[in-house]
């Protein structure tokens, strides 16, 4: 079976608490810290044995990744069909909340994007197959372990996904600077996919046309435009914000 380096304290010790299959450990040798303690113990718990190595050993398996003294192989990141996602969600509430990433490349990025969606109760995270950034131990480490928390689908033609998901009565809404209104006057209480374009270029023609409505954020500052992540978890956020206040009425 192929196997996956995770670097980094919080990313090594989450996937053993998602009970991710972890095949064994490296920590570096001398180092310490109650962090450190928590994760030997989690990894005894889970059976999986721990080696002490040197640091240079460490720097190969994570490289250039910061890795805090420890790493871990482990088996890789299980996909989720499309499908199993949508069951899931639709047990827990009758509006599901997705999240497409419209070919990210950059790990910091795609890694802080899964880590919200995290925080924001996302049921699942959709990554197109072709031109996206690969789940690596990049965007792990960033994500601070939610990528083994957060469902993650792999798609093919982003439209062609857009197209069935409004069959099925969602509603897709994408992020663009020239938007037709700002995010807080879009109506987030329903079966919502987000979609978040590019680094840089931002959605795809075709994505834009098979999206619902188009939102922006005002910017006040000298700079017109947020990165992929920050935008992301303010839309997220947003969607959060509408539905527990429907919640409360």
């Amino acid at each position: 079976m192929t196997e996956e380096i995770i670097a980094g304290r919080n990313a090594v010790f989450e996937a053993l608490a998602s009970r991710r299959p972890v095949n064994k450990i490296y920590i570096k040798t001398g180092t310490q810290g109650g962090s450190l303690e928590r994760l030997i113990a989690a990894a005894r718990d889970a059976a999986v044995p721990i080696e002490y190595v040197q640091g240079e050993k460490l720097d190969k398996l994570a490289a250039g990744v910061r890795h805090q003294g420890v790493a871990a192989l482990a088996a890789p990141i299980a996909f989720h069909s499309l499908e199993e996602v949508l069951e899931q969600a639709y047990a827990k509430t009758g509006r599901p909340f997705l999240l497409l990433l419209d070919e990210l490349q950059d790990p910091q990025n795609v890694g802080a994007l899964i880590r919200s969606a995290d925080a924001a109760g996302v049921h699942g995270v959709l990554l197109p197959k072709r031109r996206s950034c690969p789940l690596n131990m990049a965007v792990a480490k960033v994500s601070a372990g939610a990528v083994n928390y957060v469902p993650v689908v792999q798609i093919g033609n982003i439209t062609q996904t857009l197209q069935a998901l409004k069959k099925q009565g969602f509603w897709a809404v994408g992020a663009d600077m020239d938007g037709e209104c700002q995010y807080f006057e879009a109506d987030f209480d329903r079966p919502v996919v987000l979609v978040i374009g590019a680094e840089g270029k931002g959605l795809g023609r075709l994505v834009k046309e098979s999206c619902d409505l188009l939102v922006r954020i005002p910017m006040q500052g000298g700079v017109n435009s947020l990165n992929a992540s920050a935008a992301g978890a303010i839309l997220m956020y947003e969607v959060v914000r509408q539905r527990l206040q429907g919640h409360i009425k």
